[in-house]
């Protein structure tokens, strides 16, 4: 049995995938931004097995940090990963948001906050190799202006939430490659289309499918070898953007992280 920590753990998709997996018979531990909502999903989940719970808010990099210590100290056999949480598109014409650090929102959750993380627990699925990270991405995908990566000039919420993913989906191949022959594998993937999410609600789309259809590929991902720095639709392997494979989009994109994680 794996020990899996699933971020964005109190609502949609990873709170499906949570019950799921302590179902299985793992140890979850279950990641939420609300100490409320996080501490009252964890006692229904210890109702079907074993289940921890951590707080923290993905938008502070400092909150990311602390979070990835608490893990790694808590639980030195963590040997899962699940990069899930995440925030949309928004409502159509909202303003563009900012993290707590000053970064551009989406970005900063949906991009950063996963890389930090992953780079802080890294020490440990090594250590429990073979491991296995999950990030969930979204066929939604569109390159960077490494000129402009907080997209302070013309904003849109769908850019933005493109970007951070097809941001996410270069950065796991990336990584793919860092890791080879150490045991850890990397993976991205488009769970389902439109499930039926607060996030997807709140851009005023109709949902198309269930969070059940998202959480079959991440299942799938977190519970056995199926290789790496692979991009998944649902179950099936496919094909990011096609800029995300490229070395020289790749280094620039590494580059740019590495600076706004330092400032």
């Amino acid at each position: 049995m794996s020990t899996i920590l699933i971020t964005g753990s109190t609502s949609g998709l990873g709170r499906h995938v949570a019950f799921e997996l302590v179902r299985a018979g793992h140890t979850v531990l279950a990641h939420g931004r609300d100490p409320g909502r996080t501490e009252r999903l964890v006692d229904e989940l210890r109702a079907e097995g074993d289940a921890r719970g951590f707080v923290a808010d993905l938008a502070s990099l400092a909150q990311v940090g602390e979070l990835g210590q608490q893990v790694a100290a808590a639980h030195p056999d963590l040997n899962v990963l699940i990069n899930n949480a995440g925030v949309g598109s928004g409502a159509r014409g909202e303003d563009r948001e900012l993290s707590s650090d000053g970064h551009e929102l989406r970005l900063a959750v949906n991009y950063l906050a996963p890389v930090a993380l992953t780079h802080a627990l890294l020490p440990v699925l090594r250590a429990n190799s073979p491991a296995r990270i999950v990030n969930v991405g979204s066929a939604g995908q569109e390159p960077l202006d490494f000129d402009d990566p907080e997209l302070t000039r013309g904003y849109n919420g769908v850019s933005a939430y493109c970007r951070s993913k097809f941001a996410l989906a270069a950065h796991t191949f990336s990584l793919a490659e860092e890791l080879a022959g150490s045991g850890v594998s990397v993976n991205v993937l488009h769970p389902a289309t439109y499930m039926d999410t607060t996030m997807v609600r709140e851009a005023g789309i109709s949902p198309w499918s269930t969070v059940a259809d998202g959480a079959a590929g991440v299942l799938a991902l977190a519970g056995q070898e199926l290789g790496t720095g692979r991009y998944y639709d649902g179950t099936s392997p496919s094909r990011a953007h096609a800029e995300t494979y490229d070395p020289e989009v790749r280094g620039r994109l590494a580059a740019v992280t590495d600076q706004l994680l330092k400032s």
